[in-house]
């Protein structure tokens, strides 16, 4: 069983690496979306490494998490309140947003921001900007996920700073690539034949499934990916909330009848971001994917941003291992 943490400010301190191997931490995830490779150098050279060495795991795993055709906000110069029933701009003038958004939106369509934690609804459109309504406040922050509700926006496979940051992977020992928003095989075929060029075929492909558009190809994608991770913070953006276990039990369903590995992330002790307890339904969350199937358990805020990052990593571990002794 692998536990996988993410890497972030409360991480980026000696004791804690320790403290986070010795607790079962087998690898971690680098997110590139808000930094890079040569960006994260100290981090990996100075910390993460030398944690792994003295803790006598020569075999542990850096996932190296693209952007991908992941869409974002731009960035802020502060963060922005936005309050339940007024109306905003977005695009010139107003909160910058990626253009294929400006030029796929409709009228009426509606945009979840921040994993579904704000949402709004488009009330006008043009070619530079959109008028939008605002159905689901809170405070919006730089470079937070961005998703267009029922449409399928055509973006890169891999985008110029990927292709930066993978021709950078060996030289920090990038293990595992994990490819947002997946949509199909030619998506993982485009990164597999980036990575030969780069003499890394060795390094293993994470296909994340997160959107519509991966779970109706999940056979084809399975074929071609080393394995299958189920990401449900925007997995659940792209279906309603209720939906996502089912297709969650289904996906780590036929991930084992294909005896393909899954990971399963987002979310899984997303309260321990504030607390040093879990709730009972994060627990049982866990030990039921553990049951399902699942081969790698990871963490994301919880230790990327989260104010106990060690007992978040202790929970997961436990939980898990109880249930293996289930199984």
């Amino acid at each position: 069983m692998e536990f996988y943490a993410t890497l972030g400010d409360p991480c980026a301190k000696r004791d804690i690496l320790d403290q986070l191997f010795q607790t079962g931490m087998t690898g971690a995830r680098l997110n590139m979306s808000h930094t890079s490779l040569s960006q994260c150098a100290p981090l990996l050279e100075e910390l993460y490494w030398p944690a792994a060495r003295k803790a006598g795991c020569q075999g542990a795993h850096l996932i190296l998490d693209l952007q991908g055709p992941e869409l974002r906000v731009g960035e802020l110069s502060r963060p922005i309140p936005l309050r339940e029933g007024a109306d905003i701009l977005l695009g010139d003038g107003g909160i910058p947003i990626p253009q294929v958004i400006l030029q796929t939106a409709k009228r009426g369509q509606q945009i979840s921001i921040d994993d579904g934690a704000l949402l709004l609804e488009v009330r006008r459109t043009s070619p530079t900007v959109l008028l939008c309504r605002v159905l689901q406040g809170g405070t919006l922050l730089s470079k937070k996920s961005l998703s267009l509700l029922g449409s399928d926006v055509d973006t890169p496979t891999l985008t110029p700073a990927d292709l930066e940051n993978l021709a950078q992977a060996a030289r920090f020992g990038v293990t595992h690539i994990l490819q947002p928003f997946v949509r199909n095989r030619r998506d993982v075929e485009i990164l597999r034949e980036n990575l030969a060029r780069l003499g890394l075929s060795q390094v293993q492909v994470m296909a994340k499934i997160e959107n519509q558009q991966g779970y109706h190809h999940l056979d084809e994608i399975m074929e071609e990916a080393d394995q299958i991770c189920i990401a449900r913070g925007d997995l659940g953006n792209s279906i309603p909330l209720w939906k996502l276990p089912a297709i969650q039990k289904d996906v780590a369903r036929r991930c084992r009848e294909a005896k393909k590995p899954f990971c399963l992330v987002t979310q899984l002790l997303w309260s321990m971001e504030q607390r040093p307890v879990p709730t009972r339904a994060e627990v049982c969350d866990i030990y039921n994917g553990v049951l399902d199937g699942a081969c790698a358990l990871m963490l994301t805020g919880e230790t990327a941003a989260g104010k106990w990052p060690v007992q978040a990593m202790g929970y997961l571990v436990r939980t898990a291992n109880e249930a293996l002794k289930a199984i």
